[in-house]
């Protein structure tokens, strides 16, 4: 039997196999490459250790021993032992495994160009799976949660090396355990993410489970994701974290919401989201009249579609456990052009909190972000109050990265729990505290002064606001100078 792999060997091997691919092709393409190629060895590797297994029990294999079925001439040593046209012998298999796990694995593997010789050779192709194999990734040799870090491991590497796409692929695992520790997921519940991403959200809410020794694997997990390869890179991470029970769908949610029941929005106990900041193309007009009753808000502006997502997890909550958690741009807190929304959000009284934190909490971004967190059936305590947090000091710096420690989410989730106020930390308002500053959920207006000194400090419009505002603002204003420069450029 092989030796069992240790946590930093894994990340070594994983790692050493993107190194593979640089200077041939984009670090923003890595994971269209070797995310596949990884699901592909290991499917192979756990599908022989379970025939052996039987053979051992039984002396005799069936298809009902395996998870996945991996059809006779497409397992991983019939593409290794293939020496011309490699891309073409990869991409067979993958699709020969699809069919035969039709209901499980349907375009799980993407559509990489692997038969693009100009980009990958069959040299580059049979250095990667040489490298692939020098490993066995079965379940003896690496079990479902270290494996499952070692994706994750990738996917932070990936970000951190893939430039200015990294927000879209890769939310800060630190805030992500946060938003999991308020919610607090339980055995037997649904969790959905309608913008999932590669579904590090949804296996944070497992992971939590995992840490209370609760029952996890009855779980129902829901996810939504837009971009194909990202979609499909989610489900590989759900399988490889052992995770059975999911529903990952590709498509737009604002556009072509995915989960319908009797023709409304199927709703669920715990929603957990990092919707994609502030996006202008989206389709306003069509969610104004939105037969799902989506916009029972209001129709947020054609430059901003936060308040749409917004909107969309809110009616997705199970009117009785409903809970979510999202994270945010401060400014759904105070933006004026959603002023109107806000006030209908807060007279509805479902916000029951809203965490503000520190900069620098995202690849390449200083910019600020919240949490807010909404209930669809408050605790009477709750009912028509809302807990602001000033977390903004709550971040450790390290390694050019910032990141929220232990002991700063358990001061937060404390904090949240207590519901009460604590001085220059914490402050329970009302609809009525709002509607005097204008139905602002701006944190400085109500979090004021130095815990332990019981100073004030008023300011007719708080410095953080002003400055989160200039980031977008500036972000806007970016993106309207590169979208001018390509029509002009394309009109020489």
């Amino acid at each position: 039997m092989p030796e069992r792999i240790t946590i930093d060997r894994l990340k070594t091997y994983l790692w050493d196999s993107a190194v593979l691919l640089r200077t041939h092709i984009d670090a923003g393409a890595y994971k269209q490459y070797i995310f596949p190629l990884l699901f592909f060895k290991r499917i192979c590797d756990v599908y022989d250790e379970e025939r052996a297994a039987a053979l051992a029990e039984c002396g005799e294999d069936f298809p009902e021993n395996h998870r996945f079925v991996v059809p006779n001439g497409y397992h991983w040593r019939d593409v290794r032992n293939t020496h011309e046209n490699v891309g073409t012998a990869i991409v067979n298999a993958f699709r020969a495994i699809e069919r035969a796990n039709i209901e499980k694995l349907q375009g799980v593997f993407g559509d990489g160009a692997w038969t693009n010789k100009q980009r990958l050779t069959d040299a580059l192709l049979k250095n990667l799976i040489e490298h692939f194999s020098t490993q066995t990734l079965s379940i003896a040799n690496c079990p479902e949660d270290e494996l499952g870090n070692g994706y994750e491991y990738l996917i932070n590497k990936f970000a951190g090396d893939s430039g200015h796409t990294a927000q879209e692929f890769y939310t800060n695992r630190t805030v992500v355990h946060l938003m999991t520790e308020i919610l607090k997921p339980q055995p037997g519940e649904s969790i959905y993410d309608p913008t999932c991403g590669t579904a590090g959200m949804l296996i944070s809410a497992i992971a939590h489970l995992k840490k209370q020794k609760k029952e996890w694997r009855n779980v129902k997990i829901y996810g939504q994701e837009i971009n194909s390869l990202t979609s499909a890179i989610a489900r590989m991470n759900l399988f490889l974290h052992g995770v059975k029970d999911f529903e990952i769908v590709n498509s737009d949610t604002l556009e072509n919401p995915a989960f319908i029941e009797d023709g409304r929005l199927r709703t669920f106990d715990a929603v957990v989201a990092n919707p994609p900041y502030s996006i202008k193309q989206w389709n306003q007009p069509a969610f104004a009249a939105d037969k799902y009753g989506r916009n029972f808000l209001g129709t947020p502006p054609q430059g901003r579609a936060d308040y749409a997502f917004f909107q969309h997890i809110l009616k997705s909550l199970n009117p009785q456990t409903g809970r979510c958690a999202i994270l945010f741009p401060h400014g759904v807190l105070f933006r004026k052009e959603e002023n109107t929304l806000r006030e209908k959000l807060i007279r509805a009284d479902l916000v029951e909190g809203v965490i503000g934190l520190g900069p620098n909490l995202f690849f390449n971004s200083p910019m600020e972000a919240c949490v807010v967190i909404c209930r669809a059936n408050k605790t009477p305590k709750r009912r028509g109050k809302i807990l602001l947090i000033n977390a903004v000091n709550e971040v450790t710096r390290k390694n050019a990265q910032s990141r929220l420690d232990d002991s700063h989410i358990k001061k937060i989730a404390t904090a949240y729990e207590r519901y009460e106020n604590i001085d220059g930390f914490a402050a329970a308002i009302t609809a009525a505290d709002t509607e005097k500053n204008g139905w602002s959920l701006s944190i400085p207006l109500y979090v004021k002064g130095t815990a332990g000194t019981g100073a004030e400090t008023k300011v007719p419009r708080p410095f953080a606001e002003c400055v989160s505002e200039w980031e977008e603002r500036r972000g806007t204003a970016a993106e309207a100078y590169r979208e001018l420069k390509m029509l002009m450029e394309g009109g020489r």
